[in-house]
Order: C-alpha cells, then sequence, then structure tokens
C-alpha cells in the first residue's frame, strides 16, 4: 500500500479529489448498497422502515431529524453514518490552523495565507481519519459559542484586533467543517442558537458577534428529537424545521421476538466462570415487560419506554441468577420468576408515571402490575401453544410450594414428581436436564397460575408461597 502524501504538491500527484463531505457519503453509500453489505450493522427491526428512509436522505444529500421516542437507537443510527465516509482525508497541517481545511479549498485566513505564501511541496498535508470526522452534543445546556463560536477574550487581552479572524474562538459545527455533527434533543436547544443554526443549514455561513466573516462551511447535520416535544408550537422554531432536508422516523420493535434479539444483543452478557442457560420463557417475559409498559395507562407514554429498559432488566435478572449460582453452588445459573423481585433496582427511574392515571399508585406498584400483566400473558400463550392446560391442572389440584430467588433448585423437585410427561414438550429447553431448569419451569407455571386467579400466593421476607384457593 502507497504512503499518504505528505505535502500538497505529492497530494496532486496521487489523484486525490476533493469532495463535499455529502458527496463522499453519497457515492461510498452508493458502493456499499451496491455490494449487498449490511448497511447498517447492529441495527435490528428496522430493514423495511426506518433503513429506506435513510438511504433515500443519503441519496437525496440531505440533513437528517431521527424523529422517535426514548430508546429507538437515533443516536447509533447517526453514529452508523460515519461508516460511510472515506477512512481517511487530507487537511492543511499548519499549527495556526483552526479547522480542517481542504487543501485545495481552504477557508480559513491562517490557511489560505500558508497556501499563497508557499510553494505547493512546502505545505505540509495531514491525514484526518473517519471517526474523527463525528461530534454531537446534547442540546439542554448547549451555548452559541459551544456549537457556533464567540469572541475570544484572552486573544483580545494578548493585542488581537477584534476585526481580525484569529480574535474569534469556534465552536464545535465550525470544527467539523468536513465532518458530521449531531445535535441530541433538538428541542431543548435554546432559541438564540436555533438562529444561529439557520444560516448554517441553508448558506453553509457562519456568523459570530456580526463579525463579517464567510465561512462556507462543509458539514453533514444531524438532529434528534422525540416527537412530544418537536411537534409542539413553540419548541422548534418553524425556519429551523424548514430548512432539515428529511425526517427518519424511528419506532419499537414491532414485535416481542425481535425485541429480544436487541436485547441480547445490547446486554452484551459474559459466559463467566458459570455457565447461564436462559430459557426462552424468562427471555418473553423480560421484553413482555416492557411491552406493558409501553401499553400502560399509568405510564407516560409521551415519554416512551427505552429498549434500555429491558436491557437494564435482563442483565439484573441474570446478576440474581449468578447471585444464586455461586452461593448454592449451582450449575447451570438458570434465570426463574422469583429473580425477577430485582427488577425494581434496574427499572425505578426509568418509566415516567402519567400523573393523571396513576392518581395514587407508586412506581413500585405499577411496575409490579407490568410484571403481572407480562407474565399472565406469556404464561397463556405456552398453555394455548404448548399444552400446558394438563400441567396447570396437576398444580391446581394440589400445591403448596415456596419459592425465592434463593432457595436451592433440589427444593423444587418433589412437585415434578407429579408432572407428566408433557412438561418436557412445552419448553424450547429439556425440563429434566438440570435441577436449575426444573427449578425455573416450575416457578414460571406457578407463576402463571397466580396470574390467572388459579392458585393464591403469600409473601414474606422475598419467599413466596403458593397454594391452592
Amino acid at each position: 500500500m502507497p504512503s499518504q502524501p505528505t505535502n500538497l504538491r505529492e497530494l496532486r500527484a496521487s489523484g486525490w479529489i476533493s469532495k463535499t463531505v455529502k458527496q463522499e457519503l453519497h457515492d461510498n453509500f452508493i458502493r456499499t448498497l451496491a455490494s449487498g453489505e449490511e448497511l447498517f450493522p447492529g441495527v435490528i427491526g428496522y430493514e423495511d422502515t426506518v433503513v429506506p428512509e435513510m438511504n433515500i436522505a443519503i441519496l437525496a444529500e440531505h440533513d437528517m431529524l431521527f424523529l422517535g421516542e426514548k430508546g429507538q437507537a437515533k443516536s447509533r443510527l447517526m453514529r452508523g453514518l460515519v461508516r460511510f465516509l472515506d477512512e481517511a482525508i487530507p487537511f492543511v497541517d499548519v499549527p495556526e490552523a483552526p479547522l480542517h481545511d481542504d487543501p485545495y479549498a481552504p477557508i480559513s485566513r491562517a490557511c489560505r495565507d500558508f497556501v499563497a505564501a508557499h510553494a505547493e511541496e512546502e505545505v505540509p498535508i495531514g491525514w484526518w481519519s473517519r471517526d474523527d470526522r463525528y461530534a454531537e452534543r446534547l442540546a439542554p445546556g448547549t451555548k452559541f459559542a459551544d456549537i457556533i463560536g464567540e469572541i475570544d477574550p484572552g486573544k483580545l487581552a494578548g493585542g488581537v484586533s477584534m476585526s481580525a479572524e484569529q480574535a474569534l474562538h469556534f465552536g464545535l459545527i465550525p470544527r467539523m467543517h468536513r465532518g458530521i455533527f449531531a445535535m441530541n434533543e433538538l428541542p431543548e436547544l435554546d432559541e438564540l442558537v436555533q438562529v444561529g443554526l439557520f444560516n448554517i443549514l441553508e448558506e453553509r455561513d457562519v456568523q459570530i458577534r456580526g463579525y463579517p466573516i464567510r465561512f462556507d462551511i462543509d458539514v453533514l447535520i444531524l438532529f434528534s428529537a422525540n416527537p412530544s416535544t418537536y411537534n409542539r408550537s413553540g419548541k422548534v422554531i418553524p425556519q429551523l424545521k424548514d430548512r432539515i432536508g428529511s425526517v427518519v422516523h424511528t419506532h419499537y420493535p414491532r414485535d416481542r421476538d425481535l425485541g429480544i434479539q436487541i436485547m441480547e444483543q445490547e446486554a452484551h452478557i459474559r459466559p463467566g466462570d458459570i455457565p447461564v442457560v436462559v430459557p426462552y420463557f424468562m427471555r418473553e417475559v423480560i421484553e413482555q415487560v416492557t411491552i406493558q409498559a409501553r401499553k400502560s395507562k399509568y405510564i407516560d407514554q409521551q415519554s416512551g419506554v427505552s429498549a434500555r429498559f429491558s436491557i437494564a432488566n435482563y442483565r439484573t435478572m441474570i446478576a440474581s441468577a449468578r447471585q444464586r449460582g455461586i452461593v448454592l453452588g449451582e450449575e447451570p445459573v438458570v434465570p426463574r420468576i422469583s429473580d425477577l423481585g430485582h427488577l425494581y433496582a434496574s427499572s425505578l427511574g426509568k418509566l415516567e408515571l402519567d400523573l393523571m392515571g396513576s392518581h395514587q399508585m407508586s412506581e413500585r406498584q405499577v411496575l409490579d402490575a407490568v410484571v403481572a400483566e407480562a407474565i399472565q400473558i406469556v404464561f397463556e400463550e405456552y398453555v394455548d401453544k404448548h399444552g400446558l392446560a394438563e400441567i396447570s391442572e396437576i398444580f391446581g389440584r394440589g400445591v403448596k410450594l415456596e419459592v425465592g430467588d434463593m432457595l436451592p433448585s433440589q427444593q423444587y423437585a418433589e412437585l415434578l414428581k407429579r408432572v407428566p410427561p408433557v412438561w418436557d414438550k412445552a419448553f424450547e429447553v429439556n425440563a429434566g436436564e438440570s435441577p436449575a431448569i426444573r427449578a425455573s419451569c416450575v416457578e414460571f407455571v406457578l407463576a402463571g397460575l397466580y396470574a390467572m386467579d388459579r392458585i393464591s400466593r403469600s409473601q414474606h421476607r422475598g419467599r413466596m408461597t403458593y397454594e391452592v384457593e
């Protein structure tokens, strides 16, 4: 592989062609699309909805707004655009340069003057890597000087004239010249800063404190917002909305299995020293808890329930099971329904209650109701699809069993002597494989019967006792 040019003469000889950042994305995206490669690795469930909208926006060379509720991969999608940038681009590498100027068309005075005063072989060229060409900012608390710029009082004190470009401090957007800048939670951006974005979006022009300077900024600008605040009158000024090229609408997973795929991918559960076996029904229950929260009248649906809710709960459930495995010396580690008793730690604070709908209910009570609904829904599916009715009848005729997240799995074994062979056909795991797996299956059935009001339950110090009504 030939070495990269180190001065302007070598760069011209190399045949490098200058492109705007949107042209660069456009051309690299076309090559990726034509090759059949996965466009946005790690993004699940958007293949037929969000991704086509993004594809069109990239081809149209538009700035984009990602509109959706929290936890819908908006930031991941924005960061995913970086892969369509060139691996590295050349810039004029002089110490006093405030930006990564295009060697063929520098826009800062420092670079223009240097290029004009030196022979091409004397103009040093540096290379700006793909990953460094992306920056993002969270809107709350962001000031005009942060993202656009300000007069630098330190430079004035050092004797620089206020009328000189050198007196300016450049914010994030000018510094991302030839790169990508993302602003998260656009509606929370101060109106003064929104006004400052007008010229940048439409004219690619930076003006700081009325200083008579025009910078032809080359930047792809991305935004994210929640629909409830973006569409609220006065939160985002109309002229700014008008200048955003494309709006990409995100959404939560359309079915539970997709949600489970996202949850498992993002949870990053390490194997550890103890093997972990997570029955699929436990994954279904965790994801169904999130689905029910998104439907609950007690939870503010305008805010949404993030995918991080499922991810944090999944990790908590496995952590509880691992603790049991370590203390009791059980292998494999198998999560069970009683492990969900620890979800308060990972759930509370992630749910925003609807103050009108929840009335006097606490966040804990809302979570308990949502978990109970999730267990009932998943259990009823297993009864319908997998023939658990026979097992339900046997359990319903004579059950008195104590369960808990720190009880040995062997304590569940006695009840299983009365369970028919249909048991093993009901689950994707073999319930006879180990005491820990059997215990998880038992708790699922007991919790399901309780949710359907077939048996009663009492609770004392973290342990539950199920018995016939």
